[in-house]
């Protein structure tokens, strides 16, 4: 999953998923399949396993003192060896131009150039003699990050931790970015990256094709983890309503009235949200038994993306991420929405 937030949200609702569909199952189905010529990976996400760096490597400027979101100040001293811990903070430094001083990744950095990192995290939970073991000079996390015990245990060990706020919109990803290179020393980097991803983003929403006559697709965001019976709706909060918005669609659980993150699937709330088209994780898909398995989740085949086997399926590790690669996850998702028309 691409963050903690979602893995907390997985957690608390599992229960009542689980008491709520009796349905489901793992699946080794290719979410590259066309049912129904619906279904596909866009090739924006096909090759979204690699982060493009800046073109000129940037030198840290350093010492830097920063503000950290839970209250307290860094000094930063060196950057020679950094462990962000989550993937969307890899995938920034990375794409700063900075990969090579970064020393593990967070389970969820999938992308190609930081795969052969050690992974300091298990499950979404961080390891604190893992990263320690590592000798960093700069660790990097999010408010999300836990355990706790482990945040003290590294602070507690010397080194300098600095805690940012999780990306939720397109309207975080710059600040993301910025607040990251400020960090590590490298301000003018930052501002070029997050300029660079500003207009990638405007270009994808210049190809948006205007409301047909039925208006904007109504689009449902499901998280599906088949082998552990977890089949959740998407509301206001589960991180997909800027993208869709921002793809000229409507996040079809927040315009029905769920308020939370996630709820459990049930034929009533799909009904409720009656999406045209709905958006999964690959691996989600994969996990149900793809297209197939999917129609087979009680409410859906009933929903107009089920009766026409309309679903956008993008990969984990970008869709949520809200960073230097959004713009390939906005066109994925403007390809897949609109084949005739983008």
């Amino acid at each position: 999953m691409r963050t903690q937030r979602l893995a907390g949200a997985v957690i608390s609702v599992l229960a009542l998923a689980l008491v709520a569909t009796g349905c489901g199952g793992d699946g080794d189905s290719d979410s590259d399949s066309d049912e129904g010529g619906k279904t596909k990976k866009a090739g924006a996400t096909a090759a979204a396993d690699r982060v493009e760096p800046l073109a000129t490597v940037p030198e840290p400027a350093l010492p830097v003192t920063v503000d950290s979101a839970d209250g307290t100040k860094v000094t930063v001293t060196s950057a020679d060896r950094l462990v962000p811990l989550t993937g969307s903070l890899n995938e920034i430094v990375f794409t700063l131009g900075l990969g090579k001083r970064v020393v593990a990744r967070d389970i969820t950095a999938t992308f190609e150039q930081a795969a052969k990192l050690p992974v300091v995290t298990r499950a979404h939970d961080v390891s604190a003699e893992s990263v320690l073991s590592l000798r960093p000079t700069l660790v990097i996390a999010e408010t999300t990050t836990g355990p706790a015990e482990a945040i003290d245990q590294i602070r507690d060990a010397g080194i300098p931790l600095l805690v940012v706020e999780p990306a939720k919109s397109l309207a975080d990803v710059g600040t993301r970015i910025t607040t990251v290179a400020h960090a590590l020393g490298v301000d003018a980097a930052g501002k070029e990256l997050s300029s660079r991803t500003a207009e990638r983003i405007a270009a994808v929403q210049k190809r948006i094709p205007a409301p047909g006559d039925g208006g904007k697709p109504r689009v449902a965001f499901l998280y599906l983890r088949g082998s552990a019976s977890v089949y959740l709706l998407g509301g206001r909060d589960s991180g997909a309503s800027s993208l869709l918005e921002a793809a000229g669609a409507v996040d079809a659980g927040k315009e029905s009235g769920l308020d939370k993150d996630f709820t459990a699937i049930t034929s009533e709330a799909l009904a409720k949200a009656a999406p045209d088209a709905i958006l999964l994780m690959t691996k989600g898909l994969d996990s149900v038994g793809g297209a197939e398995g999917l129609v087979k989740i009680p409410g859906v085949a009933e929903t107009p993306a089920g009766l026409d086997r309309r679903f956008v399926a993008v990969d984990d590790g970008v869709l949520l991420n809200y960073g230097p690669r959004t713009d390939q996850v906005l066109a994925s998702l403007v390809e897949q929405l609109y084949p005739d028309g983008a």
